[in-house]
């Protein structure tokens, strides 16, 4: 059984006892956490999609663990005009285990 889940603007499929990185979740870790904006879920040949979300389904996950995606190197320049900028940025992530899909 799988599911199509949205959280944090991003859609991502999902099966239990998947680990997925998604944007930051303010929760603990170890803290169980209930998605409820579930797009699809599907099991074979089976699919059940919502408009926008399905009704009554959720997906329960454990957060393992927060951290940084790696450094994106940012350097804008105009030729000719001595003009340079340097600049990175680190997002932010929350890491899941998809424990139970309820449909």
């Amino acid at each position: 059984m799988y599911a199509v889940i949205s959280t944090g603007g991003k859609q991502y499929k999902v099966a239990a006892g998947e680990k997925i990185k998604v944007e930051q979740i303010a929760a603990d870790v170890g803290q169980e956490v209930v998605i409820d904006k579930v797009l699809a879920v599907g099991s074979g040949a089976e699919l059940k999609v919502g408009s926008p979300w399905v009704a009554g389904a959720s997906v329960n996950a454990t957060v393992v663990a927060h951290g940084k995606h790696d450094k994106v190197r940012i350097f804008k320049m105009r030729r000719r005009k001595h003009y340079q900028r340097h600049g990175g940025h680190r997002q932010q992530f929350t890491e899941l285990s998809i424990g139970s899909i309820n449909a």
